[in-house]
């Protein structure tokens, strides 16, 4: 992981000891090991005190709530985790966005290369600049880009309604969160 203050952390006890009126538990930092079967095992040696130990987790931090429950962690978290850590820090959020609101990732069924490589090709940048609305912004981009306007007048250019372009393009084909715009397909 980049930064230690970022680790996916989980805190896990019991539910034996948690029906017994006690929280004793561990906070366990994700970045210590390999997968999720290390994981496991670290949690159950720790509980070894118990017959059996139902693991609980009772607090996490750094982890999306699609990947995590009070009694599981998605198989897929460990591969999740090291695809963010090869990620620059602003495409790791838009990446996690996409995964939870746009594609609903790991439900959608998908490889998490499958998954990385559809957020690739949807992903189209964060705006969030100088311009208050982020959709905006992204339509005055898309018209440059493309040349929309290149062979208009300059005098009809500035007659051209970006507020309106930008609701259309919205409302079919793109879709924005929080600043991060995602090509609808």
């Amino acid at each position: 992981m980049k930064s230690s203050e970022n680790a996916p952390r989980i805190y896990v006890g019991t539910y034996g000891m948690y029906n017994s009126g006690s929280l004793f538990g561990k906070w366990f930092d994700l970045t210590d090991y390999a997968d999720a079967k290390e994981f496991y095992q670290d949690c159950y040696e720790y509980h070894r005190n118990e017959f059996g130990p139902e693991l609980m987790f009772q607090d996490w931090e750094n982890i999306p709530d699609f990947l995590i429950s009070e009694c599981s962690l998605d198989d897929k978290a460990f591969e999740y985790f090291q695809a963010l850590d090869e990620m620059e820090d602003d495409t790791a959020e838009a990446f996690k966005i996409y995964c939870e609101q746009i594609s609903s990732w790991p439900g959608n069924g998908k490889a998490l290369d499958a998954q990385v490589e559809s957020f690739q090709e949807s992903y189209r940048g964060y705006f969030g600049g100088s311009m208050k609305d982020a959709k905006i912004e992204y339509a005055y981009q898309y018209v440059d880009e493309t040349g929309m306007l290149a062979n208009a007048p300059s005098v009809l250019e500035r007659y051209f309604d970006y507020d309106a372009f930008a609701r259309d393009l919205f409302l079919e084909g793109y879709t924005e969160v929080d600043g991060y715009v995602y090509a609808d397909y």
